[in-house]
């Protein structure tokens, strides 16, 4: 089952919010409903968002009454905005509906009733395309891995994070596949604990071997020479080779640096975005201080009652500590600045 697709005139969604208690599948008839569930993280990661944005301006078209091109048209760019806003820091979403807007306006077509339909073929188009596309750059990032390694895997990079398949852990699926051993220790991912509940939960699904570690242990399994590489996603690549990733995602790659084990983001194209020069001009979504707060031990909150926090969603690590992008057009060496241009170029 996909994580994001359309079904009975409705986009419909695996409801990532309460893995692995209870599997949910939620429908949405409203592209402001859209845009809230991808604010709460009913669905996430990169790719996923990107394909409900698409589908959101498509519900967009059929909620709108106008019946001239020209008037729908500005009601799309209306729900565009809408879209866009609900999570700045994944480029996948403003860049899923930037290219169904460029596609309808490109089109000429001057039948309203048309135009809604063109919509949801795009949509449909993007989602069908990134599965292919994950299952490329699986098959390019799985070359990196051997048989018996231990790799260190952060977040959530699977099916769940992608219309299906994966990016970072598609690339270990797709290596356990080819009948490499392969064993992952799964950082929980505070504070949400995507990799906990989530990655965890796919890997079991897989058959695929698996710890969990919190986040602040990888330094120790580095360092004991446990593990022979690191794979993680990114929400936003800039042009230098920047990852903007889940946050804790910089601590790893330092650790993995000092250590001289490899790191490996898996990036399709469509999260380069060539037009920042670097990671410093990534904006980072800042979110409810609860998320934080609201973990609790033993049935009690951890921190005392007026305690604050703060919440960055990502950070940006620095392009000298990364080894290779991987992405369905090939792997990515330094000088990035160089090769992911040409990388990106091959799908204009």
């Amino acid at each position: 089952m996909r994580s994001v697709f359309w079904e009975d005139n409705q986009l419909k969604m695996i409801d990532q919010r309460i893995l692995p208690a209870r599997f949910e599948i939620v429908a949405y008839r409203s592209h402001r409903e859209v845009a809230q569930a991808i604010k709460d993280m009913v669905v996430r990661g990169a790719p996923a968002i990107g394909a409900a944005a698409a589908f959101g301006l498509a519900l967009a078209g059929y909620e709108s009454a106008s019946a001239s091109a020209r008037e729908l048209l500005a009601d799309l760019q209306a729900a565009a905005n809408t879209l866009k806003a609900s999570r700045p820091t994944a480029v996948n979403l403003a860049w899923a509906v930037d290219r169904i807007l460029h596609t309808v306006k490109k089109s000429g077509q001057q039948n309203a009733d048309e135009l809604r339909q063109l919509l949801l073929t795009e949509a449909q188009h993007i989602a069908d395309e990134d599965v292919a596309i994950n299952k490329r750059m699986a098959e390019h990032g799985a070359a990196l891995i051997n048989d018996g390694d231990t790799v260190i895997h952060h977040c959530n990079t699977g099916a769940l994070a992608t219309v299906d398949w994966g990016t970072a852990l598609g690339v270990i699926r797709t290596a356990h596949e080819q009948g490499k051993r392969v064993h992952v220790l799964v950082d929980e991912t505070r504070p949400r604990l995507q990799g906990a509940r989530l990655t965890a939960w796919e890997l079991e699904h897989y058959g695929i071997p698996y710890e969990i570690i919190s986040d602040n242990m990888a330094g120790y399994f580095l360092k004991t020479g446990s593990v022979q590489k690191c794979f993680v996603g990114s929400d936003r690549t800039a042009a230098n080779g920047d990852v903007a990733n889940k946050i804790g995602t910089y601590m790893l790659a330092l650790a993995a640096y000092d250590n001289g084990v490899p790191f490996y983001p898996v990036v399709p194209t469509s999260t380069i975005d060539l037009s920042l020069a670097s990671g410093e001009q990534i904006p980072i979504e800042e979110r409810n201080p609860e998320e934080v707060l609201g973990i609790q031990f033993l049935g009690e909150p951890v921190a005392p009652k007026n305690a604050k926090a703060r919440n960055p969603a990502f950070d940006v690590t620095p392009n000298r500590l990364v080894t290779g992008i991987v992405t369905e057009n090939g792997i990515a060496y330094p000088p990035f600045d160089v090769n992911l241009k040409k990388l990106v170029v091959k799908n204009s």
